[in-house]
């Protein structure tokens, strides 16, 4: 009997990992946890500054709604059609605190996602992170302008649509080829690593 020949199998090359995701000028992408991170590392900055501006005045307002409900409680016939509380002195301070916190929320994030980021294209969570900003255009420069498009998406639209914050972020793991986020998308822009 004779011995059957096999054709020999193909030479085998040794096994390559694809390549990270790049952006257009070549840099390597940062991936979602390094954004995640990063988003965490800004939120509790925005926070801490956001409540030491915003404590006073939330201070004030709680002693004027007790000052209300103690003068409320100590009036022998309270009018039952009327509402207990003095409007001038209890809504009107709230509604003050409410409109300040907002004007105070969106003037540190433009100040801290804005103009300090246009010095280097990383706020201090990216910076920790090694990421920063770029536009997705190799020839362009970070502006202004791809950085307010960016904060009106991601502060100011997310401040007064419901989840929009938590679609914008999640975005990016669908999004290919450049794994943008909304804000990313409408600003022109890409997070890579920095290193």
């Amino acid at each position: 009997m004779t011995p059957v020949s096999y054709p020999s199998p193909p030479p085998t090359s040794p096994w390559r990992p694809a390549p990270p995701p790049a952006a257009p000028n070549g840099q390597p992408l940062a991936d979602f946890g390094n954004r995640a991170l990063a988003f965490i590392i800004d939120y509790a900055i925005y926070y801490g500054v956001y409540l030491v501006l915003t404590l006073p005045f939330l201070i004030w307002w709680m002693f004027v709604m007790f000052e209300e409900m103690n003068a409320a409680a100590a009036k022998t016939h309270v009018d039952s059609a009327a509402f207990p509380f003095d409007f001038s002195r209890f809504w009107l301070p709230f509604l003050a605190y409410f409109a300040a916190s907002i004007l105070v929320s969106l003037g540190f994030t433009y100040l801290y996602f804005v103009e300090y980021q246009l010095r280097k294209g990383q706020t201090i969570g990216k910076r920790v992170m090694g990421s920063r900003i770029i536009p997705v255009d190799p020839n362009a420069t970070l502006t202004r302008a791809h950085l307010v498009k960016r904060w009106a998406v991601e502060w100011v639209a997310a401040s007064f649509v419901p989840f929009l914050i938590w679609i914008d972020g999640l975005w990016q793991l669908w999004d290919k080829p450049l794994q943008q986020c909304l804000h990313d998308k409408a600003a022109g822009t890409v997070v890579v690593k920095a290193g």
